[in-house]
Parts: C-alpha cells; structure tokens; sequence
C-alpha cells in the first residue's frame, strides 16, 4: 500500500514506505534495483540513489559518511540497515525462495559484511558503471524520490 511522499529536496521524506539507497552510476546496484522492481508487486519500496540530494540528508541523519557510495542502505522509519543486513531485509519482503535467503541473516554480520564489502569493492571493475545516475521510466518515477 503506497503512502504519500513528502519533502523538499534537502529534507528527509516523511513516508512508510522502506527507502532503498543504491549506487546510482554503478550498474550492479541498478540490476539489484530493476530486482526489486520486478519483485515488489505491492510496491513497498522507494528508491534514491545514495549520490541524490534526499539519499546524503538520508545518509546524514544516521550519522553514515555522505561519501561511502558502497553501501547498500534500506531506511525504514527512523532505523537503518547496511550492506548485507539491508540487502537480505529487501529479499525478506519477496514472495517465494527469495524469502528463504533472510535465513543468512544467523552467519554474523562480520563474515557477511566482509562477502559484501569485496564484492562493492570490485563492482565497478566487473560490472561497469555510468557517466550519471539512472533515469527512472515515466512508469517508475513517483517510486523515486530526490531524482
């Protein structure tokens, strides 16, 4: 159930909606978004790129370096999750196996964390990356917010 979205560019949007904050220019962080997309049917999540005027207030109000484009950032309410915690609380509110790979979340966060960090590390190298941030469809654009 989508909720109205409210805020002015360099404010934190007031929704209940969970926000995702991805890499806008890396092309990895995008598939991950067209992902989400595909399996959102009830449209739960709201998009901003991390390097977007709403995804650094984001990033600033918990107190996260407005410069680390490597993490994965799911915001709900007035709690945030990173990199892999973030990442398996997406994949928890699909439908079908994808809920099945919430069961990660037991390994401790160090280990999964270190699996994401050489992952993003090497993003750009093995998946590229673009010459500006994704331009939402005509279709997708009011599930983005700041673009």
């Amino acid at each position: 159930m989508k909720t109205p979205t409210t805020h002015t560019p360099t404010q934190v949007p007031q929704t209940t909606q969970p926000i995702v904050l991805f890499d806008g220019v890396c092309n990895l962080c995008n598939d991950a978004v067209q992902t989400i997309i595909k399996r959102d049917k009830q449209e739960k999540f709201l998009f901003a790129s991390l390097q977007s005027e709403v995804g650094q207030a984001l990033l600033k109000k918990f107190n996260h370096p407005v410069n680390d484009l490597d993490s994965f950032v799911m915001v709900e309410g007035d709690t945030h999750y990173i990199k892999s915690t973030a990442a398996l609380r997406v994949a928890r509110e699909f439908g079908g196996a994808w809920r099945l790979l919430y069961g990660f979340i037991i390994i401790p966060r160090f280990i999964r964390d270190a699996v994401y960090d050489f992952i993003a590390k090497n993003r750009y190298r093995w998946y590229g990356k673009k010459d500006q941030c994704m331009m939402p469809t005509p279709e997708l654009k009011a599930r983005f917010i700041g673009e």
